[in-house]
């Protein structure tokens, strides 16, 4: 009598262990680890996101402004066991950088010298910049594979073909690129990071069209369009620097409250605002110049018409996309 609840005891638990992992898995589609938010001034919390599948280390960096510090912090918190420059090296399987100014890039430019060897993905407009003006032998030592001589190879610069996607190395995820307007004749670029049928997308500094005279958003929209009906996209990364107030001719690329929402508003024309509504926007770049991240906070709350869910990245604390 004894026995045979012991043994049905024993069986539930293997199958319950056996759920687990499809358990978590389930909770969520993608990790997100800020490493820094916010949009210039504070040297030591500069865009930075690590995204990895749920589940897993194989972490891709989202634009690469701070990085050891941002990592200390998410040690700090628990969110990585590991000494920050073993995460590093280890964890961070390569860069996706959207653009070439230096609160996107000083991280990973400053701590070449003891990171391992990865690649570098970027349009090739942005690689030039970094092999020409930073990795050259003067700015900075040659970390790159190509350019001025000595070139020091620790990192391979791997150009993206607009709206081509490509594996990113060493990890279980894909990109692909759409180029963005980041003021008067500067690119800026949107990664669209795909795992199995999720996708997860990043846009880089950008202006709005209206203001840029551009379709680049437009466009990105279109191409975004069918996975917000399929349900698989899980999470947009966009930027709103300055609060409304700041003129439109002094945006320089940017985005405030009120252009965003005309932006999302656009694609939940393509949509619907019921299928955006489950999507995440994760606002980024906020300018913390005094006073304006709380007056970006209450703009973005009081306009919010869509009913859009809107989340305000804090450095080292870990997003769990739904």
């Amino acid at each position: 009598m004894y026995k045979v609840p012991s043994a049905m005891r024993f069986l539930a638990c293997l199958f319950i262990l056996h759920l687990v992992p499809w358990a978590l898995r389930a909770q969520g589609t993608f990790r997100v680890v800020p490493l820094g938010t916010k949009g210039g001034l504070d040297e030591s919390n500069l865009s930075a996101y690590l995204l990895a599948p749920a589940g897993r280390s194989d972490y891709l960096c989202l634009d690469a402004g701070t990085l050891y510090h941002g990592l200390q912090k998410a040690v700090e918190r628990g969110t990585f066991s590991g000494p920050a420059h073993q995460v590093l090296r280890e964890q961070v399987k390569g860069y996706l950088i959207s653009h070439a100014h230096l609160d996107h890039l000083a991280g990973m430019i400053s701590n070449a010298p003891d990171d391992a060897n990865k690649a570098i993905y970027a349009l090739p407009s942005c690689l030039e910049i970094i092999r020409d003006h930073y990795f050259n032998g003067q700015s900075w030592p040659n970390f790159g594979d190509s350019g001025q001589p000595p070139v020091l190879r620790k990192y391979r610069y791997v150009a993206l073909a607009a709206s081509e996607e490509m594996p990113v190395e060493g990890t279980a995820m894909f990109v692909r690129a759409y180029p963005l307007s980041h003021g008067s004749g500067y690119e800026s670029a949107a990664f669209l990071v795909r795992h199995n049928t999720h996708y997860v997308l990043y846009l880089g500094d950008t202006g709005p069209d209206d203001v840029e005279q551009s379709n680049r958003l437009a466009q990105l929209w279109a191409a975004l369009a069918p996975l917000v009906r399929a349900g698989q996209l899980k999470g947009i990364f966009i930027e709103a620097s300055y609060p409304n107030e700041q003129p439109d001719r002094h945006l320089y690329g940017h985005l405030t409250p009120r252009w965003l929402l005309h932006e999302m508003a656009a694609l939940a024309h393509l949509t619907t605002p019921e299928l955006l509504r489950k999507v995440p926007i994760i606002i980024t770049h906020m300018k913390p110049t005094e006073g304006n991240e709380t007056r970006i906070r209450e703009q973005l709350r009081q306009e919010n018409t869509l009913g859009l869910t809107f989340l305000f990245p804090e450095q080292g604390v870990p997003i769990d996309l739904p």
